[in-house]
């Protein structure tokens, strides 16, 4: 099959979109990445999902146009990477959506929900959907979060040494995998999304992102502020735990800002820079690896990359494409993945990674413009996976 994946995070910044063969061996999956690309969300829609993400209150009728844009541009999105990348011909569009908000009450996760009415792209494709990937595990227990751990497992399985797969977005969460030991998953604190609320802080919203991390390089991290933000108590929570914006948003910041005298503009983005990765090593260190991973927005930021390698040492620092996914795509490859999954009757979580009570079939399938025709659902659950860009 031909599966198109796409996926918004955190950073609500555009449309990320890949397109990927996908095939199953037995207990192999076979991925060929067709191509991938961002695509940005309109002006006027960014504003208005930040607005939402930032607001303590919202009404039904802000939810219910920011589900119908959300999907009609996710709809343009599909459509264009179907053209582009697959050459105008899949099977299937595989939808994570926009999250707008993660219910954490105690360490628990009590619902998800994530915007962008599927309806939209099957109309504007002709394709059945699979969207709405993480409700099915939070029904079954589990924080619905990291779903990378399905794709990482199967990816880093059979290494004779223990490697985490790092994913850099608006938050930045990590799965480890070990030999002869179930993986871990979990979300280690922020990554982009307070230095991204720090740019629109300083700039007044004239700029989203410290272009290559000049502005960080340019300041030192300011010692008062770093001891404040490191004295929030997720970071001590364990395993597996998720977060979002909803704790590490703007008002997440304005709040340490408010407490602890604003440094100069480069010293807080430095100050954030060190944050995330003092945090992630913090993370990391117990888990003993020798390797990571790191893909996402923040693999861009080359002094949130450089902070990270030397608070992780003597662990080595790589990134996804060594291992043939395109760090800026793979989260859209991920969902392409899940969406294969889905369609073939497969679980779409990891239990040992979300906390679940099982692993569930994930999302809900919306029907193209032909009645929907699935096959029977695969007998053997997949236990690696093969990246093969020779077949692309």
């Amino acid at each position: 099959m031909i599966v198109v994946g796409l996926s918004s995070g955190t950073s609500a910044d555009g449309i990320d979109v890949a397109a990927a063969r996908l095939s199953l061996d037995g207990p192999l999956v076979r991925l060929a990445p067709l191509g991938h690309r961002t695509v940005a969300y309109s002006a006027d829609l960014r504003r208005a999902i930040r607005d939402a993400l930032s607001r303590a209150t919202t009404t039904l009728e802000a939810v219910c146009r920011l589900d119908t844009r959300i999907g009609q541009e996710f709809a343009d999105a599909a459509r264009r990477g179907i053209d582009d990348l697959a050459g105008g011909t899949a099977d299937l569009v595989a939808s994570h959506g926009q999250t707008l908000f993660h219910w954490v009450d105690g360490g628990a996760v009590r619902g998800t929900l994530q915007l962008g009415q599927p309806a939209w792209i099957a109309e504007a494709t002709g394709l059945p959907v699979v969207s709405d990937p993480r409700a099915a595990d939070v029904a079954a227990g589990g924080q619905g979060a990291p779903l990378a751990s399905v794709l990482d497992v199967l990816l880093l399985g059979g290494r004779a040494e223990p490697v985490a797969a790092l994913n850099l977005g608006g938050i930045a969460n990590a799965t480890v995998v070990r030999p002869g030991a179930p993986p871990a998953a979990f979300d280690t604190g922020p990554a982009n999304a307070l230095l991204d609320a720090a740019v629109r802080r300083i700039t007044g919203g004239r700029a989203d992102v410290d272009t290559d991390g000049a502005l960080a390089r340019s300041g030192r991290p300011d010692p008062a502020l770093l001891e404040y933000l490191l004295a929030e108590p997720y970071y001590r929570l364990a395993p597996p735990k998720t977060t979002g914006v909803e704790l590490f948003g703007p008002a997440h910041l304005d709040a340490a800002l408010r407490r602890v005298a604003e440094p100069a503009p480069g010293d807080l983005l430095a100050t954030l820079v060190e944050l995330t990765a003092v945090t992630v090593a913090d993370a990391l260190r117990p888990q003993g690896v020798a390797e990571v991973l790191a893909s996402g927005g923040g693999v861009r930021n080359p002094v949130l990359m450089e902070r990270i390698s030397a608070r992780i040492a003597p662990a080595r620092l790589g990134t996804s494409d060594d291992l043939g996914l395109a760090g800026d795509a793979k989260e859209a490859y991920l969902f392409a993945l899940i969406g294969f999954l889905t369609w073939h009757g497969l679980p779409g979580s990891v239990p040992a990674c979300t906390g679940a009570r099982r692993a569930p079939v994930a999302g809900r399938i919306t029907p193209g413009h032909r009645p929907l025709d699935l096959p029977e659902p695969a007998t053997t659950v997949p236990q690696r996976l093969c990246v093969d860009a020779s077949d692309a």
